[in-house]
């Protein structure tokens, strides 16, 4: 058996940084200490994404809206596209808003000291 402090796994993380490990809720699993979130991977990602699906979400709703009963695809096929794009466009505005936080925190927490 090793030499274990029998608090490490409840530690709080010594940093000022937002989210779940930190400052909000103790610690659950075995993750690292100074494990951190690739947050300027997750703002290139969201921000490319971003256009990408809302570009695609407007070009398949104008296509549903311009086909015809015997057209194929069908209407509902392009509906359920425009609808699926929609959504991963909403969640990459979600994650870009939460990323640009974080790192505005980190930022004026870094000022800070």
């Amino acid at each position: 058996m090793r030499d274990e402090d029998p608090d490490a796994t409840t530690r709080e993380a010594p940093r000022a940084r937002s989210g779940a490990i930190g400052g909000r809720w103790p610690r659950t699993g075995t993750e690292p200490v100074t494990a951190r979130s690739p947050l300027r991977l997750r703002l290139l990602l969201a921000g490319a994404f971003l256009p990408l699906f809302t570009a695609a979400a407007v070009l398949f709703g104008l296509w549903a809206a311009e086909s015809g009963p015997g057209d194929s695809p069908g209407r509902g096929a392009l509906v359920m596209l425009t609808v699926v794009c929609g959504v991963l466009a909403l969640s990459a505005a979600v994650d870009l808003w939460v990323v640009l936080r974080r790192l505005r925190r980190e930022r004026e927490a870094g000022a800070s000291r």
